[in-house]
């Protein structure tokens, strides 16, 4: 499975100081079944840990996601920016989950070159199927 992150999104966990490894654990906990919202069409929400402080007072992302295929890490906010995304965000985030869900390995290769996404490797099988491949 491949995981990304769009470049605003990275801005924004670098401030909130979320690291890899945290989005690492959201998608593990949502290829196991710990979905905090499915909201539908491959969107899904997750709450993402405050370190020392848990998921009580955590962030929220919005996840496009095809489990076990890949996935991007589309928005964050924090429960005190606001509650929830509107019905307008979520209907653009539904648009945004079927382009990018749909593109080959080798049309998100080129994203990735261009450094308009930002890959995270979930395992080292991935960067190693990667570099073997040549990317």
């Amino acid at each position: 499975m491949r995981v990304f992150k769009y470049k605003t999104f990275e801005k924004w966990a670098k401030k909130q100081s979320i690291s890899n490894d945290d989005l690492k654990k959201a998608i593990t906990e949502i290829k196991n079944g710990l979905i905090d919202a499915n909201l539908g069409g491959h969107v899904y929400k997750k709450r993402i840990g405050i370190h020392g402080k848990g998921k009580l007072s955590s962030h929220r992302s919005i996840i496009l996601m095809k489990i076990h295929d890949k996935a991007i890490f589309a928005h964050g906010f924090s429960k005190g920016e606001k509650d929830n995304i509107t019905k307008n965000e979520l209907n653009g985030f539904k648009v945004m989950a079927e382009a990018f869900l749909n593109l080959d390995d080798e049309q998100i290769n080129i994203l990735v070159d261009k450094q308009n996404i930002i890959e995270v490797f979930l395992n080292e099988q991935s960067q190693r199927d990667n570099k073997r491949n040549g990317k």
